[in-house]
Formats: structure tokens, sequence, C-alpha cells
């Protein structure tokens, strides 16, 4: 063999080893069907209206705290647990039994009322004086007389000096009652008819100006 045909056989056998070692490519497998499952027909609902409940009352009731009652003033006070009177009062004047306004006078000396018709007379050697009193219930003149006591002298704010009468009658105030002396004044434009100085009040009453007839209110019920 000569030195070409060696290589050639050397070539052959080299394609021949190199196709068998090449493997077949495995036919295809045909697989069955594989059936699936039908899904259900579902039956057809008509859509409902959706219905809220009824809505339901529910009432709060709201509980007010009752107000504290506001405690009662004293009738009474000071050591000797004396009457309290306020600034202006009802008071009943004798003789005549006239009941009156008045005015709580804590800065005069001696109490006043408004007079008319007012005469000094002489009976049996002894003074008395006539005068009448407005009645403002019945808008009348009473006619009283009374024992002078005394006579006092007013200045007035002309200057001039004014004498006065004074006499002694019964004035109650509530569930007092007190004998005491009355200056009899003829001035028409006083706003109160009867003054009530501290010939009364001392050690009778006490005053307290913040009120309004504590004492006669309860007169009247």
């Amino acid at each position: 063999m000569n030195r070409l045909s060696r290589p050639l056989l050397y070539l052959t056998l080299s394609l021949a080893a190199g196709c068998s070692s090449v493997s077949q490519k495995p036919a295809p497998v045909e697989c069955a069907p594989v059936e699936i499952p039908s899904c259900p027909v579902c039956p057809e609902v008509e859509p409902q209206a959706l219905q809220c409940p009824e809505p339901q009352v529910i009432e709060k009731i709201v509980k007010v705290p009752t107000p504290a009652p506001v405690p009662a003033k004293a009738a009474t006070a000071g050591k000797l647990d004396l009457p309290i009177v306020g600034a202006v009062e009802w008071a009943t004047l004798e003789p005549g039994d006239i009941r009156m306004p008045a005015r709580i006078d804590t800065g005069a000396a001696t109490s006043s009322v408004y007079a008319e018709d007012i005469e000094l007379v002489e009976k049996d050697g002894k003074r008395w004086v006539h005068f009448s009193l407005i009645d403002p219930a019945t808008k009348e003149k009473v006619k009283i007389e009374q024992r002078l006591h005394r006579k006092v002298v007013i200045k007035q704010s002309d200057g001039e000096d004014e004498r006065r009468y004074v006499v002694r009658m019964w004035i109650t105030i509530g569930e007092s009652r007190s004998l005491v002396d009355v200056t009899l004044t003829d001035r028409d434009n006083l706003e109160y008819p009867l003054s009530i100085g501290r010939n009364l009040l001392v050690d009778t009453l006490i005053v307290d100006v913040s009120r309004q007839n504590p004492v006669s209110k309860k007169d009247s019920k």
C-alpha cells in the first residue's frame, strides 16, 4: 500500500465510526386526546334591589341638673336677734290705724309723717294737736287728735327756721310695735309719707338697705 492510500483508509474508518456514534432522533409519540370536563351552566338569576332596614329612632334623654336652691336670707341678726328690715317697709300708724309705705332713714334722728290741717289747740289747760293723715288705700283724710309732746326747730336749706310739732304715736312694722316721737311735716313733695328714724330703729330693728319690704311682705300674705 502506498503512502497516499493509507491516509485515505484512516479517514474512511473515522467517518464510519462517527456515523455509528450519532444517536438517532426518537420518533414522535402520539398522545391520545384528553377530554376536559365542561363547566356546569349556572342558572341566570335576576338581580334584586337591596332593601335597607327601617331606621330606628333612638331618644336621648338628657337629664338637666336641678339648680341648687338659693339660700333664704336671714330674718333676724345681731346679738339681740332683731328683725331685719329693708330700705322701704309698710308700716301702720295709731291712732287712725293707717297703713302706709315708710322709708327707713338711718340718717334721721326722729321719725316723721306728712300731715295736713295741722293746728295747735288748748283744751283743759293742755295743748293738743289736730291734724289729718292721708290714707293711701282710700285717698281720704283721717282726722287725728294727739297731745303735743314737744316742739322742734328745723333748719331749712334757705336759712329760715321752721318749728314743727312732735306727737307720740304707735308705729307697727311687721311684728314690731313701738310708741315713738313723730314729727308732723306739711311738706307734700316727700317720696314716702312716713320716715322711720333712729328713735324707732335702735335696739328694735336692723336695717339691710339691699332689701325691699322683707318684713311687711309677710304681713301681706
